[in-house]
This record gives structure tokens, C-alpha cells and sequence, in this order.
């Protein structure tokens, strides 16, 4: 078990949104977490990056407690975030971005850092001297997970990847997580695009008012005739 949330409450000053949640991610899997809009899913991720504050309950990763932890540790550690509004340095281009996502490592490891994002996503190599501002949603949300692979992540958290995305680009980067997770690296995404998330992932987790409903394997998730009818239109 790679990352573990046993009994989490979380929230906002008074305005508690996970009440109670618990959820596993073992190694090497891809885990979806999927729900409505307001149901918990972005302070869930927002919560293991030690983004937003918890109140009982416990967030272990590596076999380690977190949820005391600042965000530049946690990363650190090995579990980075994607957010869902990416957060990019817009003024900056494409390299300067992806470098700063590499804080954490050695001067000497950058260059390999960049060639294997630039493998990954080979459109930023040829736009590695763009402004963020002025690329594309798609473009925008591979420079993120982009950069946040330059932490060298063993676990990586993404929130919404698809949001705002045209089809084929929803595919490409999708498929680009499916090639992180076989180049060993653990993933959890928060996803509205069921759909999607259920197609690439081992298991999943719904969540509903701060709390899991449902959770099982993805295929059986997705035959589920409650996630059918409330999360894949069927």
C-alpha cells in the first residue's frame, strides 16, 4: 500500500467537506476517485498534498504519516499533485516551466529530467521556448503533469485532467498516463469524464457528500447500474 486515507475529516475554517473519507492506493496501480461537482473530490487531493487542513484521521504515505507535513516536504517525499487549474508560470516558456518543477532534484539530472518529459509529451519540445499563456488547454495540461513529473514522482495525484479538452487531446493524455504508471509510477485522478478514468484504472472509488459510497474494480464500477445511470449516461 503505497497511500492510505484512514477516516480523513477535512475542509474549509468551519465548513467540514470529507467527512470521514478512507481510500487505498497500492502500488503501481492506477486509481480512479469519481464523483459529482461538490462531492469532495478536489479537497481529497487538495488534502494528501497538504494543500488544505485536516481535523482527525490519518494520511500515510510510503508507510509514513503526512497530514502534519508541508506541501514542499510531501512533494519531497515523492507524491506530487497536478492541480486542476495547473497553476502554471504563464510569462515563462515551456523549459522554464518544466524546470521549475524540478526544484527538488540535483542540477546534474535536469537534462535526463527534460528528455524524458519531452518523450512523453513530444509537442513541448517543440514549443519549449512558448509562453504557457499562449498554448492551447491541451498543451497547458501536458506542461503541467509535464512539470510535475520533473519531481520525480513515485505517486502521482491528478485533478480533472480531461476538464476543457477536446477529444483527441482528452486521448492523448490519457494515454500519456497510462505510459507513467508503466514507467512505475503509482497515479490517482479525480475525473468528471468517468468514462475515461474507469477505461485506464484498476480500481475506483465514488465518492458522494464527502464520503465513499462505492469502490471496487473498475470494470465492475463501470458495469454498476448506479454508475452507469449517474456517472456514464447509460
Amino acid at each position: 500500500m503505497m497511500l492510505e486515507l484512514d477516516d480523513v475529516h477535512a475542509g474549509y475554517r468551519r465548513l467540514e467537506i470529507l467527512h470521514g473519507l478512507s481510500l487505498h492506493v497500492d502500488q503501481g496501480e492506477i486509481v480512479s476517485l469519481i464523483g459529482a461537482n461538490g462531492a469532495g473530490k478536489t479537497t481529497t487531493l487538495r488534502a494528501m498534498a497538504g494543500l488544505v487542513g485536516t481535523s482527525a484521521g490519518r494520511i500515510r504515505f510510503d508507510g509514513r504519516e503526512i497530514q502534519s507535513r508541508p506541501p514542499h516536504q510531501i512533494v519531497r517525499s515523492g507524491l506530487v499533485h497536478v492541480a486542476q487549474d495547473r497553476a502554471l508560470f504563464g510569462s515563462l516558456g515551456v523549459a522554464e516551466n518544466l524546470e521549475m518543477g524540478a526544484y527538488t532534484q540535483r542540477r546534474s539530472t535536469i537534462r535526463r529530467s527534460l528528455d524524458e518529459v519531452y518523450d512523453l509529451f513530444p509537442i513541448l519540445a517543440e514549443r519549449r521556448s512558448q509562453r504557457a499563456d499562449t498554448m492551447s488547454g491541451g498543451q497547458q495540461q501536458m506542461l503541467a503533469i509535464g512539470r510535475a513529473m520533473m519531481a520525480k514522482p513515485t505517486c502521482l495525484t491528478l485533478d480533472e485532467p480531461s476538464i476543457g479538452l477536446a477529444p483527441n487531446l482528452v486521448a492523448q493524455v490519457f494515454g500519456a498516463i497510462t505510459q507513467i504508471r508503466e514507467a512505475g509510477v503509482t497515479v490517482l485522478i479525480v475525473e468528471q469524464n468517468a468514462g475515461q478514468a474507469l477505461a485506464i484504472s484498476d480500481r475506483a472509488y465514488v465518492i458522494e457528500s464527502g464520503s465513499i459510497v462505492l469502490e471496487g474494480s473498475a470494470a465492475d464500477l463501470a458495469d454498476d447500474p448506479r454508475v452507469r445511470e449517474a456517472y456514464l449516461g447509460v
